[in-house]
C-alpha cells in the first residue's frame, strides 16, 4: 500500500488516488509514471481517470522545492467504448505552479493508445495490473506500531507464509509519461531533479484542490494508517512545508518504535535524522541514470523497488523484509513503453 486509499480525500474518489509514483530510465528518456483508481476499492468505486481532475508531475531541477517545470495531463469522459480523451500540456516557470496558466499543449490522444508529443515524448494512459507487492499483514501491524510506539508485532506472521495480498489480484489505471532528456535538462544543469506527483479537482467556485501527492514511497502507510487527518495533510501540503509541518511529529514517531527496539543510543537522534531524511517528501533522481529506490541510496524508483522493505527497515533502524518480492506480481513489468503491465 505505498498510497493506496491512504486519506479520506483519497478514498472520496479514487480516480484522483495516486496509489504510487515511479521515475526511472526508459527507452529514450525520462519516465515519470503514476497509478490511480485501484480496483482494491471495490466493485461500487468509480474508475478511469477523472474528468474534472488533473494529473501533473512536477520537476525542481534546483532544489528551492518550487517546479521550473510542470507536464499536466486532463482527460474527458469516457465515449461509448469506455476510452477517454486525454491532453498533455507542459507549463515553465512561473506557470508551473499556476493553476490558471495554459502551458502549451504537446499531445492529445485516448486512453489505451500509445500518444506521441513533441521532440519524441510520449505519453499512455490505460487500464494495467498493479506492480506493487507487499503482505497486507505486515503493512497493518507497521501501522499499529507507529500509532503506538512499539515494536511492530508480527508473532503469528512468518514471511515463509507471506503473500501479496490483498495487492497481487489488483489492477489499477496508470498514466505514463517519456520525457526526452534534453527537455529535463532546460531546468537541471546538473542532471539531478527532485520531482512529485500531484492530483487535483476542480472547485465549484473555479479553483483547484489538492487531493493527493506522492514523492517518497510509504510515508502516510507507516506513519498515518490511524489518523486520518495527517494523511489528509501530507497529501495536500507543500513541499516547502514539509518540514515545519510534519518533522517533529514523524520524528517523535520513529523515536518511540526505535526506543522500543533498542537499536539507537539516542532515538531522539536517530529519530530526527529520518524525518530530515524523508523531508521534503520530494523524490531524488539523476537523469540519464538507472534509477533504484533501494538501501544504499534514493534515485528515482523502478517498477520492481521493493519501496515497503527499504522504507519499514529506515523507520524502524531494524532489518526488515515484508516476505514477497517483485516476483510475486501474477503479471510483470515490461523493458518497453509503456513499462507497466498493461491489463488485456
Amino acid at each position: 500500500m505505498s498510497h493506496h486509499l491512504d486519506s479520506p480525500l483519497a478514498r472520496s474518489d479514487v480516480r484522483l488516488d495516486i496509489t504510487d509514483f515511479y521515475v526511472f530510465r526508459g527507452e529514450t528518456g525520462t519516465v515519470f509514471a503514476i497509478n490511480v483508481s485501484p480496483s482494491i476499492a471495490g466493485e461500487d468505486a468509480p474508475r478511469g481517470f477523472h474528468p474534472e481532475g488533473r494529473y501533473e508531475f512536477r520537476i525542481d531541477g534546483n532544489s528551492d522545492l518550487v517546479p521550473e517545470l510542470t507536464y499536466r495531463i486532463s482527460f474527458g469522459d469516457e465515449d461509448g467504448s469506455g476510452g477517454q480523451g486525454v491532453e498533455l500540456r507542459r507549463l515553465r516557470g512561473a506557470d508551473a505552479v499556476d493553476a490558471a496558466a495554459d502551458g502549451t499543449v504537446l499531445a492529445t490522444g485516448t486512453t489505451g493508445t500509445m500518444i506521441p508529443g513533441e521532440g519524441g515524448l510520449r505519453l499512455w494512459a490505460g487500464r494495467a495490473h498493479d506492480p506493487f507487492f507487499l503482505d497486507g499483514v505486515v503493512l497493518g501491524a507497521v501501522g499499529n506500531a507507529f500509532a503506538q510506539g512499539t515494536v511492530v508485532d508480527l508473532s503469528g506472521w512468518s514471511p515463509a507464509t507471506a503473500t501479496n495480498a490483498p495487492f497481487g489480484s489488483n489492477d489499477v489505471y496508470a498514466l505514463v509519461l517519456e520525457v526526452p532528456d534534453p527537455d529535463l535538462l532546460e531546468v537541471a544543469s546538473d542532471r539531478r531533479i527532485g520531482t512529485w506527483a500531484l492530483s487535483m479537482l476542480a472547485t465549484d467556485a473555479g479553483g483547484w484542490r489538492p487531493i493527493n501527492r506522492v514523492g517518497l514511497p510509504m510515508i502516510p502507510p507507516i506513519f498515518a494508517q490511524h489518523d486520518e487527518h495527517l494523511g489528509d495533510h501530507l497529501n495536500t501540503a507543500d513541499p516547502a512545508e514539509d518540514r515545519s509541518l510534519f518533522a517533529d511529529r514523524i520524528a517523535s514517531a520513529v523515536a518511540a518504535v526505535v526506543k522500543s527496539y533498542g537499536t539507537a543510543d539516542d532515538p531522539r537522534d536517530y529519530g530526527r535524522t529520518v524525518a530530515d531524511r524523508i523531508f521534503p517528501n520530494v523524490l531524488p533522481y539523476t537523469v540519464g541514470t538507472p534509477a533504484v529506490f533501494g538501501f544504499g541510496g534514493w534515485n528515482g524508483r523502478s517498477l520492481t523497488d521493493s519501496a515497503p522493505d527499504v522504507m519499514f527497515s529506515l523507520a524502524t533502524n531494524t532489518a526488515f523484509t515484508t516476505g514477497v518480492t517483485k516476483d510475486s506480481v501474477p503479471v510483470k513489468p515490461t523493458a518497453t513503453f509503456p513499462y507497466v503491465p498493461v491489463f488485456s
